[in-house]
């Protein structure tokens, strides 16, 4: 599979995740192991603080993180997140931005930052996910 093949993947891929369209995620970039995601903030996003709330941001961030740990043609699926919140936010576009921190054939690693239209650093996210890699046909399954 090429990688343009990989990509288009990763675009339908996005295009049949229900929460992220319910949660008005927007796909902007998605390259071999890295996406960009972003989100018009709207009150459905916010807490009873006027904030936004922290599984609004998650949700944005787990998406940017699906899409780049999915961008190389091999299902992966998350076995652990973890995010860090360091500041409010209140209005405006989010952008979720992920980047491949390190793969290897079984396991990935993945870091998301989460910034406003001024860049300042909303959120950290971290997450691993397991490659579901094929096998050989023929290859003994341990």
């Amino acid at each position: 599979m090429s990688r343009a093949d990989d990509i288009d993947n990763a675009r339908q891929f996005f295009a049949a995740d229900a929460f992220a369209r319910e949660n008005a995620i927007e796909l902007i970039e998605v390259a071999p192991g890295r996406a960009r995601v972003a989100m018009q903030i709207s009150d459905r996003h916010k807490n009873s603080h006027g904030t936004v709330h922290g599984g609004a941001l998650f949700t944005l961030a787990d998406t940017a993180f699906a899409l780049a740990s999915n961008s190389h043609g091999i299902p992966a699926a998350a076995i652990n997140a973890h995010i860090s919140y360091l500041t409010a936010a209140r209005k405006g576009i989010l952008t979720a931005d992920a980047e491949e921190f390190a793969k290897n054939p079984k396991l990935a690693s993945y870091t998301v930052i989460i910034t406003d239209e001024e860049d300042t650093k909303i959120a950290i996210f971290q997450g691993m996910v397991y490659r579901k890699t094929p096998r050989e046909e023929g290859e003994f399954k341990k």
